[in-house]
């Protein structure tokens, strides 16, 4: 957008004439364009993007699947247990452990169907901190998934306010060049006729012919920019067929404050930093995993089993092992050890360097945060003092224009000396509304920069 200021200080000299007499000490923003109120504003853009753009699309399914690992972190060490079974047919064996009439290979025509069924695991009562350990390190996965999934908003709606911003600017734009073209029109024609009547100097016909040529050239530019930010809106919002309102360009509603509140703000709201706290969390939680692997699990070991073969006589004598016919169960306070404490303590070691990393990039990611802020923040400013010292010239240029207008009414100036006024308002009005955009486009910077989208509204 900034190639439309310098065409326009070049495409609109001598452009808006009668124009701006009436509004000869009007700030731009209390003369409103006429505008149909109809369509999709900043703010529904906004919010059809959040829904709709595929970054963050895939920023969501990134946070579900690690909200399910979490779920599979906290039911896995409650759920091993094993189920095994089985069917088969087994010869008809009868007798005792005393006497028999067959033999330990029998084999038959009458077999009968015999199955079993058994269900052996354990419940963790204690883990010196492995279960709590794990959990708090998927917990800290999410977070960080959901910051992440915060920075992609937070860049999908600087992109959303560029588009937004620069359509509104293309817009306004269009209507002062519209503005001037017929303005200019109806004084090419004027002074065409003074020229064929010997009244008027030729050469200022063609210089006001030039900038008729220029104008319509920096309207197809302009139109170019309109079509790229529609085209940008439509894919960002995900609405192929989304109409647009059609509002000029206005100041925000945010005062700008010192940098001091930013920077807090940025602590307090700005992802990359809510994600390295996550991180530290998660690393800090592996380390204690990694110590907790020295002790040993106790739980309470639960097994049952049941198996059944009628045509193989059940032994009732508890001393007599029977595989074909038995019920049993039981309950018992079991433990599991791993003795590998050399491998251990290297995990142990690796997971400290690991810890120290993440610690050290905590610290360059706020050293970084806070440089963002304050170059954000700078930016603002210096578009703010832009729009102010813009607004002022460009309602000197109009007093300049009313007083030569004047000055042409009276008879003590020609109609040629009101192409350099002419030209110095239309530049500084332009001036006036891309200084307008920038400034709130610098505002959404800052507000990406704080992770407080409430600066850019």
């Amino acid at each position: 957008m900034r190639v439309l200021a310098v065409a326009m200080s070049f495409g609109l000299a001598g452009a808006i004439g009668q124009a701006a007499l009436a509004a000869e000490a009007v700030p731009i923003a209390a003369v409103p364009v006429p505008r149909v109120v109809t369509g999709a504003d900043l703010a529904r853009c906004l919010e059809l993007a959040d829904r709709n753009h595929p970054n963050l699309l895939v920023a969501r399914a990134k946070v579900a699947h690690t909200k399910a690992r979490l779920l599979e972190a906290e039911a896995a060490p409650f759920s091993r247990f094993r189920a095994t079974g089985g069917m088969a047919l087994a010869p008809t064996v009868l007798g005792s452990s005393v006497f028999s009439p067959n033999t330990d290979a029998s084999l038959g025509s009458s077999l009968g169907v015999a199955w079993r069924v058994g269900v052996e695991g354990a419940l963790p009562l204690f883990t010196f901190g492995k279960l709590t350990s794990l959990w708090d390190a998927a917990e800290a996965g999410v977070e960080v998934q959901e910051r992440e999934l915060d920075m992609t908003r937070d860049e999908v709606r600087l992109e959303v306010r560029r588009a937004y911003f620069g359509l509104q600017l293309a817009r306004d734009a269009l209507d002062l060049i519209g503005d001037a073209k017929a303005k200019v029109d109806e004084a090419v024609r004027k002074l065409e006729r003074e020229v064929e009547e010997a009244d008027a100097d030729p050469i200022d016909l063609l210089k006001l012919q030039t900038y008729v040529a220029g104008i319509d050239a920096r309207e197809a530019e302009a139109e170019k920019y309109l079509a790229t930010a529609e085209a940008g809106l439509r894919f960002y919002s995900g609405e192929p067929a989304l109409v647009l309102r059609d509002e000029p360009l206005s100041m925000p509603d945010h005062e700008l404050g010192t940098v001091s509140r930013y920077l807090r703000a940025a602590r307090v709201y700005r992802p990359e930093v809510l994600m390295a706290k996550a991180g530290l969390l998660a690393r800090e939680a592996q380390l204690n995993l990694a110590r907790a692997q020295l002790y040993p699990d106790i739980g309470l070991g639960l097994s049952f089993g049941l198996s059944a073969a009628p045509e193989i006589a059940d032994q009732i004598n508890p001393f007599v092992s029977d595989g074909g016919n038995y019920v049993h169960y039981s309950a018992a306070l079991v433990f599991q050890w791993q003795l590998d404490f050399l491998p251990s303590y290297a995990r142990i070691k690796q997971a400290e360097a690991q810890l120290a990393e993440v610690i050290a990039l905590d610290r360059k990611a706020l050293g970084g945060v806070a440089a963002q802020v304050e170059e954000a923040f700078a930016e603002a400013k210096h578009w703010k003092k832009r729009f102010d010292a813009y607004l002022k010239a460009e309602r000197y240029a109009r007093r300049w224009l009313a007083t030569v207008q004047q000055a042409i009414d009276i008879g003590t100036m020609e109609e040629r000396d009101l192409i350099d006024p002419a030209k110095a308002y239309a530049e500084q009005r332009y001036n006036t509304l891309n200084a307008t955009m920038e400034y709130r486009l610098a505002l959404a910077k800052l507000a990406k920069a704080t992770g407080w989208d409430a600066v850019a509204k």
